[in-house]
């Protein structure tokens, strides 16, 4: 018994599906980016810890140069509310 091929053996099945496939609507799709409202918590995390860092800095050159002057009285003011509470 002898088989001949009757149809060629290429056959993509990809390009079976596309030709199936109705072609839709085209809808215009845009990006969008949304921020957390975490993510917009650390960003004001990171402006606060930029600004504490400035004012850190201050303070050790003040030390250093002894130009520095401590208020005693808002010091015990704030220890004393602090444990009123």
């Amino acid at each position: 018994m002898k088989i001949h091929r009757i149809q060629p053996m290429n056959v993509n099945p990809y390009e079976r599906t596309a030709r199936i496939e109705k072609p839709t609507k085209a809808t215009k799709k845009t990006d969008q980016v949304e921020i957390s409202s975490a993510a917009k918590e650390l960003q004001e995390a990171a402006k606060f810890y930029s600004e504490r860092l400035e004012k850190v800095e201050r303070l050790k050159e003040e030390i250093e140069s002894g130009t520095y002057k401590l208020d005693a009285r808002a010091v015990a003011e704030s220890v004393l509310r602090y444990y009123k509470r």
